[in-house]
């Protein structure tokens, strides 16, 4: 997420937020912190919040980063709640390459971008913690473009007129936006 506060703005619209810019994050991964853009009443407000939520016991508490099963009871309450339902802005994610090169034996990260938005967002959701909130967010099948390289899933890309449905519409009515985006709108870009 390389994107500035006004590129953001542009994209999303008006929002709240103690923060001029942000530094650019290269990288994001599990257990750090993303820029966020949650409802506050009737604005948007931006918050740093930490990627993955705290885990159930059962799984040792390893933090749970991707939303795949939406019926699991486990995502019931942030699902069901539009105050609970966040948008996480993108410039570029990653995805790992389904198999190891046979010359270093190690799985590539292949990055994926918008070719008409250069700022873009991913479904979340988000709950308050010990130690600030939390964010994770949905996952569905992957499209041809991302199957291509990871073929079990991709991130539930929003398109920008679907932001207020996915902040504001029920709980029955937000699982149809958890599908694929067109391949038309990812690319490959590193």
């Amino acid at each position: 997420m390389t994107a500035t506060v006004d590129e953001m703005r542009r994209v999303f619209g008006a929002f709240e937020g103690d923060r001029d810019n942000l530094p650019p994050f290269d990288e994001i991964y599990p257990n750090y912190k993303a820029p966020v853009l949650r409802r506050n009443g009737s604005r948007l407000k931006l918050e740093m919040m930490t990627w993955g939520f705290p885990g159930p016991q059962a799984s040792g508490g390893r933090p749970v980063t991707n939303v795949r099963k939406l019926s699991s009871p486990f995502w019931r309450s942030a699902l069901t709640d539009p105050a609970r339902r966040c948008l996480v802005p993108v410039t570029t994610f990653c995805e790992w390459t389904a198999e190891p090169d046979p010359l270093t034996k190690r799985k590539s990260k292949v990055w994926f971008g918008h070719p008409d938005q250069p700022v873009f967002a991913f479904a979340g959701i988000w709950r308050p913690g010990e130690g600030g909130p939390f964010m994770s967010f949905l996952t569905c099948q992957a499209n041809k473009t991302v199957g291509a390289i990871h073929p079990k899933a991709m991130p539930v890309m929003l398109d920008p007129r679907s932001f207020n449905r996915w902040l504001e519409i029920d709980r029955d009515n937000i699982c149809e936006l958890a599908v694929p985006y067109a391949d038309e709108g990812v690319m490959v870009v590193g």
